[in-house]
């Protein structure tokens, strides 16, 4: 008897199955590196939270993202920037760090001083937090548990300012010898400001043999009164801690006040000095900026905030301007243009 020979349909199956099971296995690493691909492609989002605008803070931003860039974070390609500027409203902070939250940003950046920092920590416990250089001491805050290990969900660069508040009264005490009664300008909404004035600087200035008169602007109306009030008290020198959105608006009207009076005036941002003031004293931006810069690299790469020490600045930068020194009859010693790192002629 005959053996029947396999029905055409038969033939088929067994020839689909067969090329299914070979198949199978390159289906599924296709499927596997299409998965990996999107993965390594995946867009994560940046929260970046100011206290400022977009113009003054421009700057910073954009140096922070540079910096990104070299580490191959690039705009628009794997990583995009929520911005949130508060533009000099303190009481705006906390709805918009909610807001960066609810679009479930990877990352919040904090570009702002101790009222922002309180925001974002207000707003979550979960998405890391990088503070970019100001505020209070975080300790003693209670934004971190320690410097060394931060336990929870923000770390980043913090500026202790009262070695620098120490340090800026020092020096110019050294620019100007016969130097005795300083006029000392501050935003009370600024803590850090205002720990300055009240508990580091009376310490300072006392070691120095120095007077202080301390007086407080709240609002843009106050200046003149403020200004009419330093000069009654006849100071031999004007010094501003903290560049505030408040102080900031005003930059141009707190120099030409002390190039009035001819004060020598000392300031804690440099870019006081380059609309005109005489010195300032702080820590190098650009160097702040790209250590913002690499926690942000670390974490997005998955590094945990709470293992990441938070960082204080080892680089200082000592600005003069020898113009304004020249209109107020000031000659710098010699000795104290040798510590600067940049001098305006």
């Amino acid at each position: 008897m005959t053996e029947a020979s396999p029905r055409k349909s038969d033939v088929n199956k067994s020839t689909a199955l067969i090329f299914f099971f070979v198949a199978l296995p390159a289906l599924l690493c296709a499927c596997c590196s299409q998965v990996d691909a999107q993965q390594s492609k995946k867009v994560l989002r940046i929260g970046y939270l100011s206290a400022t605008d977009r113009a003054s803070d421009s700057a910073r931003a954009e140096a922070i993202w540079l910096a990104l860039r070299e580490r191959g974070h690039i705009e628009g390609q794997n990583i995009v920037t929520e911005y949130r500027y508060a533009e000099g409203k303190q009481d705006r902070l906390p709805a918009l760090a909610a807001e960066l939250v609810r679009l479930k940003v990877d990352i919040i950046v904090v570009a702002a001083a101790d009222r922002a920092i309180r925001a974002a920590k207000n707003a979550t416990k979960t998405i890391p937090i990088v503070m970019a250089g100001a505020g209070l001491d975080p300790v003693e805050a209670g934004y971190v548990e320690s410097l060394s290990r931060p336990g929870g969900n923000i770390t980043g660069i913090t500026i202790l300012g009262g070695e620098l508040g120490g340090k800026r009264l020092e020096l110019l005490k050294e620019a100007v010898p016969k130097l005795v009664r300083v006029a000392v300008l501050y935003d009370p909404a600024t803590p850090d400001s205002v720990h300055d004035v009240k508990e580091i600087l009376p310490a300072a200035a006392g070691a120095l043999g120095l007077t202080l008169g301390s007086w407080e602007v709240r609002v843009a109306e106050d200046f003149d009164k403020v200004f009419a009030a330093i000069s009654k008290w006849l100071p031999d020198g004007l010094y501003v801690p903290r560049r505030s959105p408040l102080m900031r608006d005003k930059e141009k009207q707190i120099v030409g006040f002390a190039l009035k009076s001819r004060l020598a005036s000392a300031y804690g941002s440099r870019l006081f000095v380059d609309a005109g003031g005489l010195m300032s004293y702080g820590t190098d931006p650009a160097d702040s900026y790209r250590r913002v810069a690499t926690y942000v690299d670390k974490i997005l790469k998955g590094a945990k905030p709470a293992d990441l020490p938070v960082e204080q600045p080892t680089k200082f930068e000592l600005t003069i301007n020898l113009k304004t020194a020249k209109q107020i009859g000031l000659t710098i010693p010699q000795k104290v243009l040798a510590k600067a790192d940049r001098v305006i002629k």
